[in-house]
């Protein structure tokens, strides 16, 4: 399953707006460059769906992800799923629970989005992110 990368942002600081950007520098084991995440152990690179987006009637950026995507479903992989986006790999650590961030955009959606918000993931393997890159979900071989 392949989609693309359609936007990406960066938080100017925790709680703070969200930048917009053409291409973004994701450090191994540290996230992406210039974002307030940055070197956080499991909360490196958020990636949501655009679809989820739409079906909340929300902005880019609004539930504070790093990435937005298309034609990839993310949400409710298992900790350790490995994802390629670019030249980058990815592996996700855990979902993103909506916070009181969220709920003050618009009061009920909290509640509404729960296990929809946005996937978290730390940087296995670094490089340069762009708009326009492919994001494929990568099968592990079974370990025996």
């Amino acid at each position: 399953m392949t989609g693309k990368i359609l936007h990406l942002q960066l938080k100017t600081r925790h709680g703070g707006p969200m930048k917009p950007v053409d291409s973004a520098l994701a450090v191994t084991g540290k996230g992406l460059q210039g974002d307030a995440a940055f070197g956080h152990a499991k909360r490196q690179v958020l990636i949501i769906e655009n679809e989820t987006l739409q079906e909340f009637d929300l902005p880019i950026g609004d539930v504070r992800e790093n990435l937005t995507v298309a034609g990839v479903q993310l949400a409710g992989v298992p900790a350790g799923t490995r994802v390629r986006v670019g030249v980058v790999l990815l592996e996700a650590t855990l979902d993103c629970a909506p916070c009181e961030f969220i709920e003050d955009k618009r009061p009920g959606l909290r509640a509404a989005i729960e296990g929809r918000r946005g996937t978290l993931f730390r940087v296995v393997e670094g490089g340069e992110i762009k708009a326009g890159d492919p994001i494929a979900v990568l099968v592990s071989e079974a370990v025996t």
